[in-house]
């Protein structure tokens, strides 16, 4: 084996702190990103709001780059300022790289005492103020006349209460209280009969028989159609699911008139008796790039409102001294690169944001003038190439961001989808199927429900060629139910 000295050209990505930054604030949502902004305005001192900048309302189109950020305003000319020998830092910050994150990139969970008051003030705001189903049961319990063995009985058996009202590990708790206590399940199941009188009907149930029968038992004996309905959840459930009528009618003995007077009676039970107990907090989205039409075209522009505007503070800046060494001096400089970099990261997010945002809606104009079914077929590759850029960077740019058009808010990975070919040779999205079948099936007859062969058939005559196996996996994505659940009873 002989050792030798050769030299050997290549190029190399180097993952840069600066180029992280840039591809980490790319992939943010719009609450993480005003997150990162407020820690970066805390720690750094270079930083400041900038509450000139202009805001973009949704009326107004923008099709362009934005034209510069912070630095832009300053009063001292940056470019005069020497930060750390030749380290400059480019002008256009590259965003674009085919590598696996190799980083973190959840916000820090270190938060400033006027962000935790904001936190419990949106709580206050937004998440029901009403008491939960355990605490509900519990005040109901410590009311009940129990004994202290039975106390300790019901106050387990509340804790195995799901969300839902349900009862779980009912055997789980038989034995336990049988290795413990010495209780047998007679002594256990006198205990939940009590819970189970409680508000709300039906809570504590072990399964859904149990719930409607429950709650059945509470109406007024002289109830039409109660006996009825405590045969058919009691025995027929299943056939109830099914909404096969002709199985119900010969396996229940009823004719139609009694059948269709009972499942009307408990068409008005609660299946989940604990679902009104539930904290409700409501979810509220911020576009980050708004799509109007000018002058019969249509324009994109990014919501300035979304996070806030950053610049470098003047004053500062004019402190910074290029031949002090001094400690201040050293930290100051420090602080402006890092500033630096965070506004060049910035001003390379929005770019790429509308740059992306554009393409989409020049490829997907025919949904914005016609609706779904005009949505054309479209992955991430076909972005990518157009602008010349990564996949990943197109992955990252529309990861968690919104774009608010006339015809609603969406998601802009909504816009990506497979395709399928069409009769004539062409392709359809996947979306556009889904919203034919959408139309499809809410103009059937109620009484005839279209089954899934059936839909492909029409769906074949529209010049779609899709397989019924392909029509069953998009019904289930939209959330449909087959053809015989949606027949009425």
């Amino acid at each position: 084996m002989r050792q030798a000295l050769g030299l050997r050209t290549g190029q190399a990505l180097t993952m840069t702190p600066a180029l992280q930054q840039a591809i980490r604030l790319l992939q943010l949502s719009t609450l993480d990103l005003k997150q990162e902004i407020q820690q970066a305005l805390d720690s750094n001192v270079m930083l400041e709001l900038d509450e000139d900048a202009p805001a973009e309302s949704p009326e107004t189109p923008g099709g362009e780059a934005p034209e510069g950020n912070g630095e832009d305003r300053e009063t001292v000319d940056l470019a005069d300022v020497s930060v750390h020998g030749d380290d400059a830092i480019p002008e256009d910050m590259p965003v674009d790289a085919d590598w696996s994150d190799i980083y973190d990139t959840a916000p820090s969970s270190e938060r400033s005492g006027e962000d935790e008051d904001d936190l419990a003030e949106f709580r206050r705001a937004n998440l029901s103020g009403s008491e939960s189903l355990l605490e509900h049961l519990r005040w109901q319990a410590r009311l009940a006349p129990f004994s202290e063995w039975e106390a300790e009985v019901a106050d387990y058996l509340i804790d195995a209460i799901n969300e839902d009202g349900y009862l779980e590990n009912w055997d789980e708790a038989c034995v336990h209280f049988r290795e413990t206590m010495g209780l047998d399940p007679g002594r256990i199941e006198k205990v939940l009969r009590v819970i189970q009188d409680f508000d709300p009907p039906g809570v504590a149930a072990r399964d859904l028989s149990e719930c409607l029968r429950l709650q059945l038992l509470l109406l007024d004996p002289q109830t039409p159609s109660r006996e009825t309905a405590l045969t058919l959840v009691g025995k027929h459930l299943t056939l109830i699911g099914r909404k096969d009528l002709v199985a119900l009618r010969r396996a229940s003995g009823y004719d139609e008139a009694q059948l269709k007077t009972a499942l009307a009676l408990i068409r008005t039970l609660q299946p989940h008796p604990g679902r009104p107990y539930a904290a409700h907090e409501s979810d509220y989205i911020e576009p980050d790039v708004f799509v109007t039409k000018h002058q019969g075209r249509w324009k994109v522009g990014l919501n300035r409102e979304a996070a806030p505007s950053v610049r470098i503070n003047p004053h500062y800046l004019s402190m910074v001294k290029r031949a002090d060494s001094s400690r201040d001096q050293v930290t100051l400089k420090t602080h402006l690169q890092e500033a630096r970099y965070f506004l060049h990261s910035l001003q390379s997010r929005n770019d790429t944001l509308l740059r992306v945002a554009q393409c989409i809606v020049e490829e997907q104009r025919a949904f914005l003038e016609y609706g779904h079914e005009a949505m054309r077929p479209l992955v991430l590759r076909d972005v990518a190439s157009q602008l010349g850029i990564h996949e990943s960077t197109v992955s990252r740019a529309t990861a968690n961001k919104y774009l608010l058009t006339p015809r609603g808010l969406f998601e802009l990975k909504h816009f990506f989808s497979s395709h399928v070919q069409t009769v004539g040779g062409g392709v359809a999205s996947a979306t556009a199927i889904q919203a034919m079948l959408k139309r499809l099936i809410s103009a059937e007859l109620a009484s005839q429900p279209l089954s899934d062969a059936t839909l492909a058939e029409l769906l074949q005559k529209e010049g779609i060629q899709v397989a019924r196996r392909t029509v069953a996996k998009y019904r289930e994505a939209l959330g449909i139910p087959p053809s015989h659940e949606r027949r009425p009873l």
